[in-house]
């Protein structure tokens, strides 16, 4: 039932599953493999070594597994792997990894991806996630579950945005940015926890509290974040999400946006 359009290139190499509609003008390379049920819209460009899961809709003009725009890339073999249900809009590019990144550029399921969002080499992606139209990662940033980046947005390499993190439009984060926090303007600072989405999201009151209690101790009660740490380890128990923010930033590497 897979449908390719006659002027699609698809290389006989390539792997494609069931049920998938390969619009004009597509051009599918060698080492492509491509899952169940997957569209891809017109002019969509797929290369390098690159997986692509189930039910993933690919509009216009989109590029994935392209090399890198690193200049230390010497073509080594590298890859792309992409999971289910995303949704990648017109002009996105998604490039594959390095050999001194690890190789690889992931992506999750259940993502959006809108128009001209680029997601560069060694990055790796979780689920759930929105990127904006035209937000742009630099190499080797990791993004956790439910992430929003906002428009035009940039985010430096090496850096790790946490679970549910709102990043404001137009924002430049160049630290990591904590999870379930409300990150905004250039350079980025945090404004706290966001509130508003956790309501949406149907966390508990009590949970809410205590990560805004954490949020206050980190941002408004004049320690500096080692303090910070030790006291809403004193202050608050048996919270999962409290345990996950003390652990974000106990292992951040680069520093936190406060």
């Amino acid at each position: 039932m897979t449908f390719i359009h006659p002027s699609a290139i698809v290389s006989e190499k390539a792997v494609i599953g069931e049920d998938c509609y390969i619009g004009a003008y597509s051009t599918i390379g060698d080492e492509v493999e491509i899952g169940n049920g997957v569209r891809l819209e017109s002019h969509v460009v797929i290369d390098g070594k690159t997986k692509i899961g189930d039910e993933n809709k690919i509009f216009p003009f989109v590029s994935i597994g392209l090399a890198p725009q690193d200049l230390k890339y010497d073509g080594e073999a590298t890859a792309t792997e992409i999971g289910n249900q995303n949704q990648i809009r017109e002009f996105v590019t998604i490039h594959r990894g390095t050999s001194g990144g690890g190789g690889l550029t992931k992506i999750g399921n259940d993502n959006l991806f809108m128009a001209q969002a680029h997601v560069a080499h060694d990055c790796i992606l979780g689920n759930e996630i929105i990127m904006a139209n035209a937000a742009t990662l630099a190499g080797h940033v990791e993004i956790a579950d439910k992430a929003n980046v906002g428009a035009y947005s940039g985010i430096h390499q090496f850096c790790t945005v946490g679970r549910e993190a709102f990043i404001g439009g137009y924002s430049v984060v160049v630290k990591d940015a904590m999870p379930f926090a409300i990150i905004q303007g250039n350079h980025a600072k945090c404004y706290g926890l966001n509130r508003v989405g956790m309501r949406r999201r149907g966390y508990p009151k009590e949970t809410i509290k205590n990560l805004n209690h954490a949020f206050h101790l980190l941002l408004s009660a004049k320690l500096n974040t080692t303090q910070a740490v030790e006291k809403i380890k004193q202050d608050i128990k048996d919270c999962a999400e409290v345990d996950l923010l003390i652990e974000f930033i106990e292992s951040s590497k680069r520093g936190v946006v406060k």
